[in-house]
């Protein structure tokens, strides 16, 4: 099993275990804690987050920042990936194309799903995460092209 994997299974056995994943991931990289997430469901080739609409991550007409939303996608996409790839690969994001689709004024969920992938030793990998308000309206859309390369 993987690691990532193993330690959110590890931390599920407990009361808030999901709120300790995701601070464990945020303490690893630390910008994400910005945003307040809450991995929700996390499996290879899967992954969820919840963000609540608090102020902290508003702009200046009342809704969510477009740059929180761009957060969620990054965080929950590159654990998905984290989650799925081969021991012997690595990944780092190379490119984020978004598409806004509607005003987000709600909590936002973001969620991210990996199809059959034939793992080779570097490729350019395009995962689509989508962001959906509390009433599971899509309000983003991003294509994150993820560079995977074999580990040193």
């Amino acid at each position: 099993m993987n690691r990532v994997l193993s330690v959110y299974d590890a931390c599920n056995r407990f009361p808030f275990g999901k709120h300790l994943f995701t601070w464990l991931i945020c303490f690893k990289a630390p910008y994400f804690h910005s945003i307040r997430p809450v991995f929700t469901r996390l499996e290879p080739g899967f992954g969820e987050i919840f963000m609540k609409n608090r102020r902290r991550v508003r702009n200046h007409i009342n809704s969510v920042h477009a740059i929180a939303m761009c957060n969620m996608c990054e965080l929950v996409g590159g654990t998905v990936l984290e989650c799925s790839i081969p021991s012997h690969l690595r990944w780092i994001p190379k490119e984020m194309r978004v598409e806004y689709r509607k005003v987000a004024g709600t909590d936002l969920t973001a969620s991210c799903r990996l199809g059959e992938t034939d793992w080779q030793d570097a490729m350019e990998l395009p995962l689509v995460v989508e962001v959906n308000d509390a009433n599971g309206v899509l309000v983003l859309r991003a294509t994150i092209t993820m560079h995977v390369s074999r580990k040193k």
